[in-house]
């Protein structure tokens, strides 16, 4: 090799290693800017601005610093009798079964059982709590836990086990109530945050929408009109709040579908109408004194759709028998009418409209709207006391001593109350009994009981429901 070329490789050389380090530097600088771009992105990132073009990011946290206050959590305490077997205190049983001496047993041996709930403060100046009558059914203690620390000792009122509805007081000041608005004016795809102690956890809060409303026939509660929510809803939330995004209390979580025993997105709330309602009653009377309208309905099948030439859309139930005599027949309804509203609010199925007549206090007026031959009619009924036609001897001669109820587990009536000396006891019905049947003809409720028995002056027969069996019953 020449010391030409020679001389020019060497060049090269340090030619393309001045080349290098250069790029070397110019890649470290743009390493280096790169870093701090994404290092600025990430702290962009994490730290969001207030407002964006001027307008705030939206968030839930004003409207719950507001309402949370108003949701407590509930502890009841109740003592039950530990199941005893005498057999276990037998020696020669247990040596015979080969049965450990362990396994001996104390008489009426009894456990203290916690159990955790939610409830809202609906009024602060009373110290008033609405929660859910499953929480804190057979409690010998109910305790409510503020969001501030406290603890307090909380009387039950009342409650309405058909509603699953319970009615708390507790003492003390500074709280915090959460205001009530009309539920009827939700509408289905309407955002609503559950508030609650899921799982005794503390309190929590998850957000949805409304799924669906008037939900009937899920067989939870004896009267049906829930509003379906997939904001998560767990055990422990029962009794918690819904609310809508103004903090207004729309509903009292009550209930979830979970096959698998967690939420599935499917929970289920009592408008706050139906609670409101109840606790009025409970607060006034201590009870809730439950009305009814003396007719009996059906659900409109796609036959009776078009038999009455209803209009698509258009939804309700049909009057199929109006009690003779009964405020119902006398306020003008006909059976053939279609009731499609009570009190402005839609009816779509026989469950919801015995929901909403439920919670009406007896002697109120509702207005129920019908299409009677096509023509859209409003008529006012007087709500009538369910036992007026027992304790005024109107039933039958033959069932005087017995008092009738509408099954509130569904159809039929239930014997309430029965004179251990009248011809019915003695002829073998026995209060708990449900009447499925009078005459040969089938009872609904009340006022079809009360027709049958117009049939046969001389003597009843009676179909009857005890435990898992039925029986006829003749009284003579």
């Amino acid at each position: 090799m020449s010391q030409l070329t020679q001389h020019t490789r060497t060049c090269r050389i340090r030619k393309w290693g001045r080349a290098a380090y250069l790029a070397a530097r110019l890649s470290v600088l743009l390493s280096g800017l790169v870093g701090a771009l994404l290092g600025a992105s990430v702290q962009l990132h994490a730290a969001l601005p207030a407002s964006v073009n001027g307008e705030p990011l939206p968030s839930l946290a004003p409207m719950l610093k507001q309402v949370n206050p108003a949701v407590v959590n509930i502890a009841t305490y109740s003592t039950f009798r530990q199941a005893y077997n005498p057999l276990l205190n037998d020696p020669f049983f247990r040596h015979f079964f080969n049965v450990p001496d362990s396994y001996r047993q104390q008489p009426q041996t009894q456990k203290r059982q916690q159990s955790a709930g939610s409830g809202v403060i609906v009024d602060a100046k009373k110290g008033v709590v609405l929660t859910n009558y499953h929480v804190v059914k057979d409690a010998d203690e109910v305790q409510v836990s503020l969001i501030d620390g406290r603890a307090l000792i909380a009387e039950v009122v009342g409650s309405d086990p058909e509603l699953d509805i319970a009615v708390l007081r507790v003492k003390a000041d500074d709280l915090t109530d959460v205001k009530m608005v009309n539920s009827s004016l939700l509408e289905v795809g309407d955002f609503v945050v559950a508030i609650g102690n899921p799982f005794g956890l503390g309190q929590t809060v998850t957000t949805g929408i409304v799924s669906a409303l008037g939900r009937t026939g899920l067989g939870i509660e004896g009267y049906e009109n829930f509003i379906q929510t997939d904001a998560s809803i767990n055990p422990g939330n029962s009794g918690g709040a819904l609310v809508n995004l103004r903090g207004e209390l729309v509903g009292i979580n009550t209930a979830i579908i979970a096959p698998a025993g967690g939420n599935v997105g499917i929970g289920f709330a009592i408008p706050i109408n139906m609670a409101k309602a109840s606790m009025e009653q409970i607060l006034k009377h201590g009870k809730v004194q439950r009305g009814h309208v003396a007719i009996s309905v059906q659900d409109i099948t796609p036959d009776l759709r078009e038999a009455f030439a209803l209009k698509n859309g258009q939804h309700g139930v049909v009057v199929t028998g109006v009690g003779e005599g009964s405020d119902a027949q006398k306020a003008g309804l006909q059976a053939g009418d279609i009731i499609v509203t009570v009190d402005g609010e839609n009816i779509n199925s026989r469950g919801q409209l015995s929901s909403h007549l439920a919670v009406k206090a007896v002697g109120a007026k509702v207005k129920i709207g019908v299409i009677r031959k096509g023509k859209r009619l409003d008529i006012n009924v007087p709500i009538s006391d369910p036992h007026a036609a027992l304790t005024s001897g109107q039933l039958h001669p033959l069932l005087e001593g017995a008092r009738f109820e509408n099954n509130p587990d569904g159809e039929g009536v239930i014997v309430a109350a029965l004179s251990p000396k009248s011809y019915a006891a003695y002829s073998g019905l026995r209060p708990g009994d449900v009447v499925l049947g009078a005459n040969d003809y089938q009872v609904v409720n009340l006022e079809s009981f009360q027709r049958a028995l117009k049939r046969n002056k001389k003597q009843v027969l009676l179909l009857v429901a005890r435990g898992n069996r039925a029986l006829h019953i003749v009284i003579r």
